[in-house]
């Protein structure tokens, strides 16, 4: 474990499973007490909880549907609870329906809005209220810089958020830094298999996929930086250099 982040402590939005589980895990081999969300993977958010523990730091699960906004406020008043001030928050949750162009509806766009891009400002404000400074990394997607036919709510979503992220990185300086990471082929989504990601590899200029511990070593760094802020950094192998092509 290295000491980075130590006394520091991080809630990590979706942090039992995927990328939101290796962010948890590389924040605590940094030093920092880690508490997750999760919303139905509670086996998950035990096993990841053992596994922060097992770095040496101290560990925590909540429970939250970010879909509602008051829920949002308390997940972060419980990690507080137990925790202390949190003054590193991920926003790490999302939801990825597919949702052509010609098909999406209001509801759908509403929806990914809502645990997307207003979940995250809700969290991000109360986190704000509860210490005297810290950082906040947003999750967005490279594909918001370009164009996605098939998951348009979830783009338009992501597109909202690398707003927010910038309007928060002014508003709230200069007691917290905002930042974001943009992953780019990583994982494949939920319900596909590897072979999702195989296909797209030539999608990227380095013509491979990135890893979990790739995309959480972006988010140590923003969590631990000093002169950062507004920024978001792209961890894609090269993908939104093609966002228009």
């Amino acid at each position: 474990m290295t000491s980075e982040l130590r006394g520091r402590r991080a809630l990590v939005t979706g942090g039992a499973v995927r990328l939101g589980r290796a962010t948890a895990l590389a924040l605590a081999r940094a030093g920092a007490d880690v508490v997750i969300h999760y919303r139905e993977s509670a086996d998950e958010a035990r096993a990841t909880v053992r596994d922060i523990e097992a770095c040496g730091v101290r560990g925590w699960a909540v429970r939250g549907d970010l879909r509602e906004e008051a829920e949002a406020r308390r997940v972060v008043d419980e990690a507080r609870g137990v925790a202390g001030p949190i003054d590193i928050l991920v926003n790490s949750a999302s939801m990825f329906p597919k949702a052509k162009f010609e098909e999406f509806g209001r509801d759908e766009l509403l929806a990914s809005i809502d645990v997307n891009a207003w979940a995250p400002l809700v969290l991000a404000r109360r986190v704000v209220e509860q210490a005297e400074s810290g950082h906040i990394v947003n999750f967005l997607d490279t594909r918001a810089f370009g164009y996605d036919w098939v998951h348009v709510a979830y783009h338009a979503s992501k597109v909202l958020l690398e707003l927010f992220t910038r309007e928060m990185a002014l508003r709230w300086a200069p007691r917290f830094q905002v930042n974001a990471v943009a992953p780019g082929l990583v994982l494949p989504p939920p319900g596909e298999s590897a072979e999702y990601v195989e296909r797209l590899l030539k999608t990227n200029p380095l013509e491979r996929a990135g890893t979990p511990e790739e995309i959480a070593a972006a988010v140590v760094f923003l969590a631990g930086s000093r002169f950062v802020t507004g920024q978001v950094l792209f961890v894609d192998g090269g993908r939104h250099l093609r966002a228009g092509a």
